[in-house]
């Protein structure tokens, strides 16, 4: 495995690997007074933020550290993409400093797809357009591992904004490939075109899916990408689609309310719920080091490091 593109593109066992060795890593480094390891020394990792992300590149840059890495980041808004620099022109410049992975963040769908084939070095995708958030889905798959011991038969119900979600998309392609059932929730008109052909089941009754679903997974509604119509109002999308402290009280005992973050309080999700015990939040966060340490482990010495 060179790159992480698409969740589509990973074999069980590979989607398997990646989880095991993020539970390899969490081991090797906690409870370390010095929370490093020398796995990547002398490798160069380049974040390659075309959109702002402070949660994700944090995480990335954490990860690569702890494993030793040489980290530069690159944030497209303060450099000579604004003079009108190109795509390929900046991820030459940035070959050319010698970079062995680079994590690429982009608006449009497809941008890492095409540094892997311009450049040498592997290629982790952090997000791009619509379409792809791959570590993301493997931190949810990682928590969910954790709560749950096993996600083979167990349904996943994801909740909200599926339209304008990477999140649910490689969420939906990994859970699947992992045995789990993916139900995606939400209101008609925020649900994408052709999604029939997903491997989920598609509703849109919230209340009828709590009592068997083994975990949830409320999406941020993403107003930046709205231009308005999608629902008639806040108010009533929080009605019927929002989880408050009456609904998650239907959901089996056990089952794990998470949420990728950052949340609109209120909206998708109410904050007695989001700060309450069953949340993951917080896990999702520290697992998302452990996960992305998996990755550039993986991809930069396929699991050999001598």
């Amino acid at each position: 495995m060179k790159h992480l593109i698409d969740t589509a593109d990973l074999s069980r066992e590979q989607a398997e690997l990646l989880l095991h060795q993020a539970e390899e890593m969490s081991r090797a480094v906690s409870g370390r007074e010095v929370p490093k390891l020398p796995a990547l020394r002398g490798r160069t990792v380049v974040n390659l933020f075309f959109e702002d992300s402070t949660r994700t590149r944090t995480s990335f840059e954490t990860a690569a550290k702890r494993l030793s890495a040489d980290v530069v980041n690159f944030a497209a808004k303060s450099s000579s993409v604004n003079k009108g620099e190109s795509l390929k022109d900046t991820a030459l410049t940035l070959q050319a400093m010698g970079a062995d992975a680079v994590v690429v963040r982009h608006g449009a769908a497809g941008v890492p797809e095409r540094l892997a084939t311009w450049l040498p070095s592997s290629i982790l995708n952090a997000g791009d357009g619509l379409r792809g958030h791959p570590t993301q889905a493997l931190l949810d798959a990682y928590t969910l591992q954790q709560r749950l011991g096993r996600l083979d038969g167990r349904t996943v119900t994801i909740v909200g904004d599926i339209l304008h979600s990477r999140v649910a998309r490689s969420n939906v392609w990994l859970l699947n490939t992992l045995g789990a059932n993916v139900r995606l929730i939400g209101p008609p008109t925020l649900m994408p075109r052709r999604i029939e052909s997903w491997p989920a089941e598609v509703g849109y009754d919230l209340d009828a899916a709590l009592p068997d679903s083994d975990a949830i997974m409320m999406l941020r509604v993403q107003r930046e990408r709205m231009l308005g119509g999608f629902f008639p109002s806040e108010r009533e999308y929080s009605l019927r689609y929002g989880l408050d402290q009456r609904r998650a009280a239907r959901l089996p005992e056990e089952a794990p309310i998470m949420h990728p973050g950052p949340m609109n309080r209120g909206l998708e999700i109410a904050s007695a719920v989001a700060d309450s015990p069953r949340t993951t939040i917080v896990d999702q966060v520290t697992n998302g080091i452990w996960v992305r340490m998996a990755a550039l482990y993986l991809l930069l010495t396929n699991g050999d490091d001598e």
